[in-house]
């Protein structure tokens, strides 16, 4: 056997370290990308949940955006209608404009078909088929142009919920979903679909009416004039009460017990479910001050109470990243304390103040616990013209609409939250607009 020099021994060592090296390198390596890869397919997860819940929801919500309407020759006869003044509002809101309807949707369908059954029934059902709102319709044309009375008027009547489900679910085979519909409604519809008395137009009334037992007729301007004066109000308290909390908190308060008692309660308040602060304003705001219920001040005062330590928690953290730099030069030019903070910290911080108060908000506008805790859920038809009339919020919409049996209404319920969800993108852009915005003007 050959003997071992030294340098032979040093070389052998030399490679078996490097041989070493090289294996540590690529196991390094490959568990560096198995976990980048475990990041990205995160990543594209997250991704792909948001699609298909966004695809979901747009699916099922779109078709609210458009209604059926039925085009029908109106006989608006006088003696029908119990007009003698057409000029008369009074008499215009009280005539008997489903007679007319009926007797036009009998005209027509006896035009197409030669004949309808003649019982009662078969008229009602004929009659269920146009929405019950589409006697709105026919007083609107009647008070626009009086001088229709005792002609016959073409006009374009909302259909039914069952109707719209009928028309919309209809493929390529020409078969849709029936329904409550019977056969013989089926074909009077098809009827109509033939002789192209059908369409489809800009559902106007889920933009401009209040909720309504008849899907057809359902809106959110309600729930969102609701939504609106709620944020006002919690945007008109929590702002300005936030900033001065975290201001005197980081700037002025001593660093005592005192002041870690409620920096901890702060933080704790931020973490406590939201149904607890419907439960504290429905004690406190209801049941001591003893303000009525379902009123969008209400709903304000408690969400200002569940934005508040989010707003004080990130105006804190903004304040804190000023750099004391700032603070000495403005001290070194005889800046007192307060022309410091209000000079120059806040302004440099207000970036990061706007953003935590819009995502506050935002989080706020999608709230309905607390909402549900101070009666919100109350059936509201009428549209709030101010803080004290009675409302529902968008969320409670949503929720109210999603309970509801109607087929109809789960197209209404996708096409809400699609609303809420582009109020929240868009609060949430704005934060980030403003910051980018801000932050560039004090570079």
């Amino acid at each position: 056997m050959a003997k071992m020099t030294p340098n032979t021994v040093s070389a052998r060592k030399h490679v078996d370290t490097m041989a070493l090296v090289t294996r540590n390198l690529g196991k390094r390596k490959r568990a560096e990308w198995r976990f980048r890869a475990y990041g990205v397919a995160a990543i594209l997860f997250g991704f792909a949940c948001l699609l298909i819940l966004f695809s979901d929801i747009i699916a099922k919500g779109h078709g609210a955006f458009f209604q059926t309407q039925v085009y029908v020759q109106v006989p608006l006869n006088a003696q029908r209608l119990q007009i003698t003044d057409p000029s008369s509002t009074a008499q215009l809101a009280k005539a008997n404009y489903d007679s007319v309807i009926e007797q036009g949707l009998i005209e027509d369908q006896m035009r197409i078909n030669g004949a309808i059954g003649s019982t009662a029934a078969d008229k009602r059902q004929l009659l269920n088929l146009i929405s019950t709102g589409a006697v709105y319709t026919v007083e609107e044309t009647l008070s626009d142009t009086p001088s229709l009375l005792n002609q016959t008027v073409g006009v374009w009547l909302v259909a039914d919920d069952d109707v719209d489900n009928y028309v919309k679910s209809l493929g390529h085979s020409g078969e849709g979903i029936s329904g409550r519909l019977s056969q013989q409604q089926q074909g009077w519809v098809d009827n109509w679909i033939a002789h192209e008395q059908v369409r489809q137009a800009f559902n106007t009334t889920f933009f401009t009416s209040g909720d309504s037992r008849e899907p057809e007729q359902a809106g959110i301007r309600s729930a969102l004039m609701g939504s609106l004066f709620m944020l006002l109000v919690t945007i008109g308290l929590s702002f300005p009460i936030g900033i001065a909390a975290a201001i005197y908190l980081e700037e002025y308060a001593p660093k005592n017990g005192l002041t870690d008692f409620i920096e901890v309660n702060i933080n704790n308040l931020a973490a406590v479910p939201s149904i607890i602060f419907g439960l504290l304003g429905l004690a406190i705001f209801i049941g001591f001050f003893d303000m009525p219920r379902s009123i969008p001040l209400v709903g304000g005062l408690v969400l200002t109470l569940m934005t508040l330590p989010t707003i004080i928690i990130s105006s804190r953290a903004a304040i804190k990243a000023v750099p004391p730099s700032i603070r000495d030069a403005a001290y070194g030019l005889g800046a007192s304390k307060m022309q410091v903070v209000l000079h120059h910290v806040v302004p440099l911080a207000m970036p990061g103040m706007l953003t935590g108060a819009i995502i506050g908000f935002a989080q706020a506008l999608g709230e309905t616990a607390p909402l549900l805790m101070i009666g919100m859920v109350a059936f509201i038809v009428d549209v709030p013209d101010n803080l004290m009339d009675p409302s529902s919020a968008l969320p409670v919409q949503i929720f109210l609409w999603a309970d509801s049996p109607e087929r109809a209404f789960v197209e209404r319920t996708s096409a809400a939250i699609m609303v809420l969800l582009a109020f929240l993108i868009t609060m949430n852009g704005l934060a980030v607009w403003l910051r980018h915005r801000l932050g560039r003007s004090h570079q």
